[in-house]
């Protein structure tokens, strides 16, 4: 097969177009009534009670650690197998990350590891969690909240894999992603191969009101225009900037966008586990190891381990599949290894890191072109 298939690729129909040209053709191409109601939407999607969009999935992260106060006294414990962003977000406010070992079969940081590090650590060390939702895989947010609740930390779920995902807590209730149960915040990606693409936006959602309405504020340089929120009224012009905050705003374009893919979102998801099912047969009794699936996964990636992973990712690429490796850990970053303050061992990041990568999986991935990623992987199977 002659035509590239990537590890992602966007959707886009006849209906998305025509969202966006409506945008095109109104009087507002940012900071118009399009936002707002993809914000509504998204949060009753997951379930939140406010929903905050925002330029980027790195900007909903930046904005959340700023709303839950990280700064140069902060430290924060999250996984090293993300990509950077969820590290930058608190690098970024001046605080310190530390982080927590996975588990090498879903890539997700392990409670039991976070709780060592608050063990060894005095009493107030560590302010927060961030918790990544890895490929879409979705973690069980009521274990982290007990552990953030023992050690009085705050609780961000970094979701920008797992829009649509859902697990089961301890009483069988079921929880979407984000909404705002357990975790002050969860972040969401819209970049072109997530589940809602945007060509690029964020979001973040909450269930408090005042985190609400601080993010509202960072969001565009920290300025108001609420009168309620102003001491003194001079006229329709005022407006007052309260806080140091950024312009991170999505435009009317994308947010018309991302409500034309909200819209099908089930579909979207049901495809992906379609694909992720006949993944998971092909490779039954193989050498090639997929990451364990849950039954609320969103499937963002599709995460193998295979032998000789090196020769097996060049022999894909060949032959004009392009998986990709996701990700390398964030301490072996020269950044963060410059300023990790000691070397720490993460035999679970390793192990995964060693081994894996991401097979194509999204909806217009067809038959025929999947059935040509299995059979070239298992073809290189035979040979090891």
């Amino acid at each position: 097969m002659k035509k590239v298939i990537p590890y992602g690729r966007q959707w886009i129909t006849a209906a998305d177009i025509a969202a966006v040209k409506s945008v095109l053709s109104s009087d507002y191409l940012t900071q118009g009534p399009k936002v707002q109601q993809f914000e509504e939407a998204f949060a009753h999607y997951v379930g939140s009670r406010y929903a905050v969009a925002v330029s980027s999935g790195t900007a909903a992260l930046h904005l959340s650690a700023l709303a839950l106060g990280v700064n140069a006294q902060s430290r924060v414990i999250s996984t090293p197998f993300t990509f950077v962003a969820t590290a930058n977000c608190v690098t970024y406010c001046g605080g310190q990350v530390d982080f927590a070992d996975i588990d090498p079969h879903t890539g997700i940081m392990q409670p039991e590891a976070a709780e060592r590090l608050l063990r060894q650590a005095p009493a107030g060390t560590y302010q927060g969690l961030i918790v990544v939702d890895y490929a879409g895989y979705p973690a069980d947010m009521e274990a982290f909240r007990r552990l953030a609740n023992r050690y009085n930390l705050w609780l961000l779920q970094d979701a920008a894999h797992a829009t649509g995902g859902y697990f089961h807590d301890s009483q069988g209730r079921l929880h979407r992603c984000g909404n705002g149960r357990y975790a002050e915040l969860t972040t969401f990606s819209f970049h072109p191969v997530k589940h809602i693409a945007c060509g690029e936006g964020g979001m973040i959602t909450t269930n408090d009101e005042a985190l609400y309405r601080k993010l509202m504020q960072l969001r565009t340089h920290g300025i108001t225009k609420e009168r309620s929120r102003l001491q003194q009224w001079h006229g329709p012009w005022y407006y007052e900037m309260q806080q140091l905050g950024y312009n991170y705003r999505l435009s009317d374009i994308h947010a018309a966008l991302g409500l034309s893919q909200l819209a099908r979102m089930e579909e979207a998801l049901q495809r992906r586990r379609a694909i992720a099912r006949r993944y998971d047969e092909a490779f039954r009794g193989t050498h090639i190891r997929p990451l364990k699936g849950a039954q609320g996964h969103a499937w963002h990636l599709y995460v193998v381990r295979v032998p000789g992973r090196k020769a097996a990712f060049e022999y894909m690429r060949a032959h004009n599949i392009f998986v990709q490796v996701h990700y390398i850990p964030v301490y072996l970053q020269p950044y963060y290894r410059e300023r990790l303050p000691a070397p720490a061992a993460f035999p679970g990041s390793e192990e995964l890191y060693g081994a894996c990568f991401s097979l194509p999986i999204y909806p217009t991935l067809t038959a025929e072109e999947q059935t040509y990623v299995i059979e070239k992987l298992l073809s290189f199977n035979e040979r090891i």
